[in-house]
């Protein structure tokens, strides 16, 4: 399966009857009913490690986009209409500033350690707390309660998997929570906000500014409101998306069915 595609329903497992395993790109398996799965007797992998570095990166670069407004700075640079740089054109700073990373698995650990390279202070929200070494080599603080890491946090970051439990985690009480002058970026799942609210918080200036990876659907239809706010930049879903990290996945995956195939233990099985 790459991007979700095709789509594994009843009538698709009915349809293949000797089928012995899914392979899916990336982590994420929310578009995977795997007790449906499990019941025609079809196992399922995904690629888990090999896509949290460059998606970490991601979440960075959409964290230093957003808070020195890049975007709007490239289309000032570029514009025909620009005769001068305005002097009180400002940014906001990110070295120093408070990071809280909602889901500290190997994706959300890896934005840590390079947002202590910029001297952030680095809160986390995680179903479990990390070992106390973990927490010490990137100077990570355990919240406990989410409310608490979104009270505190200039950039919240979202890096969880998307369950039931996950579903509009953030929603308008969260973003209430948030301070004024805060930035929500996701790098997990579009469903992991509830985008209604969202775009309310923007445009209330509730929030600062979001950074997006993730929407729901993708694309946003052509008029969605969050495509016309200057306060958000959208990349579509590229968390993975480098040459390198592209080719693993696929021999990633290409292993997985060889074994599958062969009766083998599978990689990366997701159970």
């Amino acid at each position: 399966m790459w991007y979700h595609k095709p789509v594994v329903n009843k009538e698709l497992l009915q349809s293949l009857p000797n089928l012995k395993i899914v392979a899916s790109s990336g982590v994420g398996i929310d578009h995977l009913d795997l007790n449906l799965l499990s019941s025609y007797g079809v196992k399922v992998s995904n690629t888990p490690f090999v896509v949290s570095t460059d998606t970490a990166d991601l979440g960075m670069a959409l964290m230093l986009a957003s808070s020195r407004r890049l975007v709007e700075g490239y289309e000032m640079a570029v514009s025909p209409d620009t005769e001068y740089f305005p002097a009180d054109w400002l940014g906001t700073e990110v070295s120093g500033a408070t990071l809280g990373i909602v889901g500290m698995g190997t994706i959300g650990y890896k934005v840590a350690e390079r947002a202590k390279a910029f001297e952030m202070k680095i809160l986390y929200h995680n179903r479990n707390q990390r070992k106390k070494e973990e927490e010490s080599a990137v100077g990570a603080v355990y919240c406990k309660k989410i409310d608490d890491l979104l009270q505190q946090s200039d950039f919240v970051l979202l890096a969880v998997n998307l369950t039931p439990q996950t579903h509009k985690l953030i929603g308008k009480r969260e973003l209430e929570l948030m301070k004024p002058t805060a930035t929500l970026i996701n790098i997990s799942r579009g469903l992991v906000v509830d985008q209604d609210a969202l775009v309310e918080a923007l445009q209330n200036k509730t929030i600062k500014a979001a950074a997006l990876d993730v929407t729901c659907p993708e694309p946003l239809p052509r008029d969605h409101p969050l495509l016309k706010l200057k306060n958000v930049i959208i990349t579509p879903h590229i968390g993975s998306a480098t040459k390198k990290t592209r080719l693993v996945m696929m021999e990633e995956m290409s292993e997985s069915i060889q074994a599958g195939l062969a009766g083998l233990p599978v990689p990366h099985e997701v159970l």
